[in-house]
């Protein structure tokens, strides 16, 4: 194996590390989403952790964060929760943060 295959496997491995590590932050931070958001509905105890679970499996329907986003736009403005789009994101934001610190200390 010459230098620059073992640089090439070397990239690749970080690479599918980094890819999992951001998967595993995504759903952390999509749980935590899902935590914060019962608890603005009013959810506790076997409903707010079934509710979080609803929002990690509604990360699957499409690329991107649109999908967690509609859905807990969707369920505040069914329950009568005043947050806009722009305070869940925000929110998405600081939760993406807390989930790597998380995932870090782990």
């Amino acid at each position: 194996m010459t230098t620059f295959d073992k640089r090439e496997e070397g990239f690749e491995k970080k690479f599918a590390h980094d890819e999992e590590l951001q998967f595993k932050a995504t759903a952390r931070r999509n749980k935590l989403l899902g935590q914060w958001a019962a608890e603005k509905m009013g959810l506790t105890g076997d409903a707010a952790a079934a509710y979080a679970k609803e929002v990690v499996a509604s990360d699957f329907e499409e690329a991107g964060d649109h999908d967690v986003l509609r859905k807990v736009l969707a369920d505040f403005k069914a329950k009568g929760v005043n947050q806009s789009e722009h305070q869940i994101r925000r929110t998405m934001e600081e939760l993406m943060a807390e989930a790597i610190s998380q995932i870090k200390a782990s």
